[in-house]
């Protein structure tokens, strides 16, 4: 038997075997893109499983994560920490082999995926990292960034939208490096793809300034190597390889959403096997095959990588100077003086937080050279552009300005990929109230221990005239919800120095920053190297501690100014500021201890959004200043006052707990 025909065999029946022990996974796309996987792995990824993580290696995206058995097995035969013993444990509790692909569970996987959409927005962020690393970084003979981003998806990714504000993206920054390859077995989980799918991909796709190449029988091995071969050779476009396959290839039900997500079973799966004729027994792998893989990919990627190792010292060597600022982005190795912008603000200083935000976008631009900032066309409203710096484009791959236009969803998908491609630091921004539109994404930024960086402006109902749509009520507690991700709330600009210094000093902790549109007074009590604690007293009680306020963003300066009118009325209260509830959860029980005593139950929150989480930190004694209704549309002091956030209405809740 050709050891191509039994190699790909083999890659199926160990889809089979993982499935059918399992007893849960989706054998369909298995099967069906087992022959493009193989020829992909085995003719072109330039990847080294004893250097999974090496920076210049191929990135290889499986966009329909509930295929991972396909990518399991062929990171196995290709050598990665991934043993048969782990293959007999496909989805068991503990392994390294989960239903879905995860970064920190399996050697070699280069995205977590299983969201349907997300793959292919996370792979254009990918391309885009490379791009601009190579732009900047490349001397003449000596490209050490150089490497192409591979996608495998299916027809549920192009149903979704996020794949389509990615793509569009791709096509319009022209990707050449980018290589989608789409299993279409035009069938779904329930039945056909035609009970809701009808429209032209390839034309849509061309429209979007894509190659597309059609493999009419996703068997042929030679017809999906030219098809690759095709797409490297466009540098200007990136290339869609529609490939028309049968979902569950070799199944008695091949071709039938029977197979999409149940397990074939010990008899469909022998006929399978006998079908592809190769042995039968259970997690059978020939050693031809082993053979096979250590002289295509492994031996490639070996030689690759010594050859790239040897390039990059040279290149050390000519140019240190690049060399060093490209190891400082790749290992996240920063060295800002925040202490020095922090100096800039005084407490005469009155300014809108995003303005204080964009001072830091452009401080931080000048000490890191790999720092990206991009908004979903909202860069004159969030003032997150890089000044006197040009926008990334065809033309400027080099540039750092990126214009994700209205595509807050993907928006964070490619911040993803950028962050997982290494060498870059992107800050994304956008209004707080539409956080709801790139959940998913923040999501697995948060699962993945991503850290990256989100700028949210018109934080509350401040925002005025634009009215409820606009006016964020639940989206921080939202984020606040989502394990690993830290929201940063600043109260001034003392503030937004220590909320930036976190979030550019994050390893893996995405980060939210939200900020005001309205002018904020910076206070002379707050401190920016305080925030990292999440919480500290910013008005201390003068004899006696009365009550506790707790305050975060722009109502800590109106905590401030009710403290001191009660002090005209004997009530001594501690004012705390509470940038970010989970840099505050994760110091020692004594210090949230010595912050917020537990003996001190007479606690008010005050925060212009939901009181959902609040209830935390004031207790059942407590009371909540907040906002549990959606907002009005008015002039932002009218809009603040009808909700009663004033000093007197401080005063009235503090009094009414005594």
């Amino acid at each position: 038997m050709e050891i191509s025909k039994l190699s790909i065999g083999t890659i199926r029946s160990l889809g089979i075997d993982m499935i059918n022990r399992a007893n849960s996974g989706h054998p369909g796309m298995v099967l069906g893109s087992a022959p493009a996987l193989y020829q992909l792995f085995t003719q072109e990824l330039v990847v080294d499983s004893c250097h999974s993580d090496w920076f210049n290696r191929d990135r290889f995206v499986l966009a329909s994560g509930h295929a991972s058995a396909l990518l399991y097995s062929l990171l196995h035969l290709s050598g990665f920490k991934v043993t048969l013993e782990d293959l007999k444990k496909f989805r068991q509790l503990g392994s390294c082999t989960p239903g879905h692909p995860e970064i920190h569970v399996t050697d070699g996987v280069d995205a977590s995926s299983g969201p349907l959409g997300q793959g292919i927005p996370t792979a254009v962020g990918m391309a885009m990292a490379e791009q601009f690393l190579a732009s900047r970084y490349n001397k003449k003979d000596f490209n050490i960034v150089d490497h192409y981003t591979y996608v495998l998806c299916g027809d549920g990714d192009m149903q979704e939208g996020v794949t389509y504000e990615g793509a569009s993206l791709a096509g319009h920054y022209s990707l050449g490096k980018l290589i989608v390859i789409y299993d279409s077995n035009k069938v779904t989980l329930d039945g056909d793809l035609d009970l809701s799918f009808s429209e032209n991909v390839k034309k849509r796709f061309e429209a979007m300034n894509w190659q597309v190449i059609e493999v009419a029988d996703g068997n042929d091995l030679e017809m999906i190597s030219k098809a690759i071969s095709k797409a490297k050779k466009n540098c200007y476009k990136p290339s869609l390889i529609i490939m028309q396959t049968q979902i569950g290839y070799g199944s008695k039900n091949a071709g039938t959403s029977k197979v999409h997500g149940s397990p074939l079973g010990k008899e469909d799966g022998l006929f399978a096997k006998k079908c592809y004729g190769v042995s039968q027994d259970d997690f059978y792998v020939p050693e031809e095959v082993y053979e096979h893989f250590k002289k295509t990919v492994i031996k490639r990627g070996k030689a690759r990588f010594n050859k790239w190792n040897k390039l990059f010292k040279a290149y050390h060597e000519v140019y240190p100077k690049e060399a060093q600022e490209l190891e400082n982005g790749l290992y996240r190795q920063y060295d800002i003086p925040f202490e020095q912008q922090a100096m800039c603000y005084h407490s005469s200083t009155k300014a809108a937080t995003r303005n204080i935000s964009h001072d830091l976008i452009n401080f931080i631009a000048k000490n890191v050279p790999t720092f990206m900032s991009g908004s979903a066309d909202l860069s004159s409203s969030t003032k997150s552009n890089i000044d006197h710096e040009g926008n990334f484009s065809p033309e400027h791959y080099d540039l750092r300005n990126i214009c994700f236009g209205i595509r807050e969803f993907s928006m964070v998908c490619v911040i993803n990929g950028m962050t997982l491609h290494r060498g870059v630091m992107v800050s994304g921004s956008g209004f707080l109230v539409f956080a709801d539109y790139f959940k998913s994404a923040l999501r697995m930024a948060a699962l993945m221990r991503l850290p990256i960086i989100l700028t949210l402006t018109h934080d509350s109902i401040a925002v005025g005239e634009d009215g409820p749509t606009h006016q964020p009520i639940e989206q921080m507690q939202m984020m606040r919800s989502i394990p690993h991700v830290r929201v940063i709330r600043p109260a001034d600009a003392n503030e937004s120095v220590g909320a930036w210094k976190m979030a550019v000093e994050s390893q893996e902790n995405p980060t939210a920053l939200i900020f005001t549109r309205q002018d904020i007074e910076n206070c002379e009590s707050t401190d920016y190297q305080k925030v990292q604690y999440g919480a500290y007293i910013v008005g201390k009680e003068i004899n006696r501690l009365d009550a506790i306020i707790i305050a975060s963003g722009s109502e800590v300066s109106l905590a401030m100014k009710a403290k001191k009118a009660l002090l005209h009325e004997d009530i001594d209260v501690r004012v705390v500021s509470m940038p970010s509830m989970e840099l505050f959860e994760e110091q020692t029980q004594d210090y949230r201890d010595t912050i917020l005593p537990p003996t001190m139950r007479k606690r008010l929150s005050v925060e212009m959004s939901t009181s959902f989480g609040w209830h935390k930190y004031v207790g059942l004694d407590g009371r909540m200043m907040s906002i549990d209704c959606f907002g009005e549309s008015g002039p932002a002091s009218q809009v603040i006052e009808h909700f009663g956030f004033n000093v007197e209405n401080i005063i009235k809740n503090i009094k009414q707990m005594l």
